[in-house]
């Protein structure tokens, strides 16, 4: 058996949503006990989006049909439910921070507070305890109290003023993209945490920024503007050193490759692959500059090239020319796709609800010497008396007791 990176590190997840609970994921992939502790009379709100449609409303297991919570969750947790306003669960989650190294929360700021589990609570429990906690805006500054959602994350983060045409309003990204930049920005502020606790035998509590961890990204519109006061204008899919520079419409219902020309020679094999029309010897193509200038017709004249064609065959013969192409994938693409099922991005795993389901792969690393470790996702309360039991130490009949006074509601 190989020893995974987190193989002994515990962890306890109060995050709820998108962005916090994908930090915790990456270390329940890599060999991190985690503990999900969810509140079954407030329960995470992304467990009652996008459910399966073979349910009715009457179904006293709606909670564990969202398509949406199984996405953000494909990871093996242990499950437990707690009413933490109640005294008796106060308790019972003092003891889990008594037994933890890492306690996340993605509350909006001052909730953890008012439940009477702050930093300097969770110290007097476990001195060198590492409290993590993400939010929007950070839980300082005039902003800190207001909602973080990742739509709106990536609005104010300058993501939606990215995409559109000049005249037109602002196309927004299809993603929420702070909720998928922010959890590997979050888990590296954990590591390094944990690096600190090691060499110090010292705790500390991580205010996680998510819009911050979004602007990064954006870091050469900001030194444009603070350079040279420029902001971007929309341009659609054109680009101001590249040309063809586009989405194309190709045969079939709603098929589309993107075509990136960017040098000369790009230029040239793009028009050997193509057989070398008369048109790729037009006077207004025959420098980048000049294609740049006339990238309109250029598109129209590439565009009647491609929607006679595959999508998969364009991409295909570009390729192979040396020139950037890629179909525009939909969901079933992806599902088909070669390269994503070589590595295993979709692994297939049993639920007891919805029965066999594909979870994808845990994002953007693999470790040569530690595989991730994919899971389902955990049900409510699920592993309750395990919890109690095996990893509190809390004998049979007290738990019977805590059970009968709701704590685990």
């Amino acid at each position: 058996m190989v020893k995974k990176p987190f193989e002994g590190l515990k962890v306890i997840d109060l995050c709820w949503s998108g962005a916090g609970a994908s930090i915790m994921n990456l270390f329940a992939h890599y060999g991190a006990t985690v503990v999900r502790v969810e509140s079954a009379k407030q329960p995470d709100p992304i467990r009652r989006v996008l459910t399966y449609t073979n349910y009715t409303k009457e179904d006293p297991h709606t909670l564990e049909l969202s398509a949406y919570y199984a996405f953000s969750h494909p990871a093996k947790k242990y499950g437990m439910t707690l009413d933490l306003k109640n005294p008796r669960a106060k308790d019972v989650f003092k003891k889990l921070v008594a037994w933890a190294d890492v306690v996340g929360e993605s509350f909006p700021t001052g909730v953890i507070e008012r439940l009477g589990f702050g930093y300097e609570v969770l110290k007097e429990i476990k001195p060198d305890i590492i409290m993590f906690r993400s939010c929007g805006y950070g839980h300082t500054g005039p902003m800190a109290r207001q909602a973080g959602f990742g739509m709106i994350l990536s609005a104010f983060s300058m993501m939606y003023s990215l995409s559109g045409w000049p005249d037109r309003d602002p196309v927004p990204v299809s993603s929420y993209y702070t909720d998928q930049l922010s959890p590997l920005c979050g888990m590296l502020a954990i590591v390094s945490a944990l690096d600190y606790r090691r060499r110090t035998g010292k705790g500390q509590c991580i205010d996680h920024s998510q819009i911050e961890s979004g602007l990064n990204y954006m870091a050469p519109l900001i030194l444009d503007y603070s350079a040279n006061k420029r902001e971007l204008t929309l341009t659609g899919n054109k680009c101001n050193y590249a040309a063809p520079h586009g989405v194309y419409r190709c045969k079939g219902d709603d098929r589309w490759v993107a075509i990136a020309v960017i040098t000369e020679e790009e230029w040239g094999n793009f028009c050997r692959a193509l057989g070398s029309p008369d048109w790729t010897k037009d006077s207004r193509f025959t420098t980048l500059k000049s294609r740049i200038k006339n990238s309109d017709d250029l598109d129209r004249l590439v565009e009647a090239w491609t929607v006679n064609l595959t999508a998969e065959y364009v991409m295909e013969l570009l390729q192979k020319a040396g020139v950037g192409a890629g179909v525009v994938a939909n969901a079933r693409d992806l599902a088909e796709d070669v390269q994503l099922n070589y590595y295993g991005f979709f692994r297939e795993v049993e639920h007891p609800y919805t029965g066999k389901a594909s979870y994808y792969h845990p994002p953007a690393f693999e470790l040569s010497e530690a595989p991730a470790e994919v899971g389902r996702p955990t049900l409510l309360g699920e592993h309750n008396e395990y919890i109690c039991r095996e990893i509190l130490g809390i004998s049979v009949t007290e738990f019977a007791l805590l059970k009968q006074e709701g704590v685990f509601e």
